[in-house]
């Protein structure tokens, strides 16, 4: 296989993973606000309908309980809806041999899901935020503690369906839960940071987002019977593909408007959290670097968040983290050389360099 990503170790395994000390769980996601205009290849596919069709009753099956109050909280954000990107994708690398995804592939890619419903549950109650998807938070209509125990709920659903699928989905899965919280740890540590590395940053976006990317085209792999070096290669897939995501992500809450992200621009500047675009910025040896560093490092008020934005919109960051995202673009792209043709392999060679274009609408 490839290389990990840069600031990423890879631990003995088939599959990379972020050093001790990686990433955080997310906001309103490009998954939420990518332009109109953009959609992903992964979701042309002749029977993708049919298929996400199948995603969603899989979901709504998976949490279930006798308990109709349980019910209404676990499956708040599943019926608020969303593109199920990560089951999506194990089920587009399923399908790379040309066959249809089995309904153990489905399952594998909503364990996925709900590992990431599960982390914005969790995320919502950290940034006491109120709306999500266009609808109230379970933390706002219900409580943090509902809000935290349905976010455990699903994980535990999640747990539950990887176990049936065999010991190394279940394995991979823990890990993988234990990336994500790895990630949120390394994330909280440099809050309001301006001295953060890349490398905590790269590491960070790996374990939060990429890892579970990954753990979806890999689970995809295995249930479907892939070879090991197919699987491996669409686990290296997955991971850049995630990096990308993420880095898009980051740019966007700099360069898109209030409108297309659904709340405020420069929410993670406020935050504290200094993604790619801001510590390329910070890191150059210019008069606007030293303003943006005499801005940040505390909680921004609206008049020193928008004069934050005109800096980082005005300079080299934004197209510094451009070319980043595109160096995982190319490594996704790569990846493909590995995989048979198919309409498959296509609508995954293709899709990267999509994430990458949602940035030039919007910019």
């Amino acid at each position: 296989m490839r290389g990990p990503p840069v600031g990423v170790e890879r631990r003995p395994g088939s599959f990379v993973c972020p050093p001790s000390g990686a990433p955080s769980l997310s906001g309103v996601s490009q998954e939420e606000v990518l332009a109109p205009s953009i959609t992903s290849p992964l979701l042309t596919l002749a029977d993708m309908d049919a298929d996400r069709d199948r995603i969603e009753a899989a979901m709504h099956d998976a949490v279930v309980t006798p308990d109709a109050y349980l019910n209404q909280i676990a499956s708040h954000l599943i019926v608020a809806g969303g593109k199920r990107l990560r089951p999506v994708l194990a089920v587009v690398g399923a399908q790379v041999l040309g066959d249809p995804a089995s309904h153990d592939v489905v399952r594998g890619g909503v364990a996925c899901e709900l590992v990431h419903l599960g982390s914005l549950y969790h995320d919502d109650v950290m940034d006491e935020a109120e709306t999500r998807r266009g609808v109230e938070t379970v933390n706002a209509k219900w409580g943090n503690l509902q809000a935290i125990l349905a976010g455990d709920f699903l994980l535990s659903r999640a747990s539950e369906i990887a176990a049936s699928l065999g010991t190394e989905v279940a394995g991979l899965l823990a890990r993988t839960i234990g990336w994500l919280c790895e990630g949120q740890i390394e994330e909280l540590r440099h809050t309001y940071d301006t001295s953060r590395t890349e490398a905590s940053y790269l590491a960070s976006i790996h374990g939060k987002t990429a890892s579970l990317y990954g753990t979806a085209a890999r689970i995809g792999g295995l249930a479907a019977g892939h070879d090991r070096p197919l699987v491996d290669a669409l686990t290296e897939y997955g991971n850049a593909y995630g990096m990308v995501f993420q880095i898009v992500d980051d740019i966007l809450d700099i360069t898109a408007t209030d409108e297309q992200l659904g709340k405020p621009a420069g929410h993670d500047i406020v935050e504290g959290v200094y993604t790619l675009p801001v510590l390329r910025t910070l890191a150059e040896s210019t008069t606007a670097a030293q303003e943006l560093g005499d801005l940040l490092g505390a909680p921004l008020d609206a008049v020193a968040q928008d004069e934050a934005l005109g800096i980082l919109r005005s300079n080299d960051g934004v197209a510094s983290a451009v070319e980043t995202a595109q160096e995982y673009v190319d490594r996704a792209v790569a990846a493909c050389d590995d995989f048979p043709d198919s309409a498959a392999t296509a609508a995954l060679r293709a899709a990267p360099g999509a994430l990458i274009a949602s940035v030039s609408v919007t910019a």
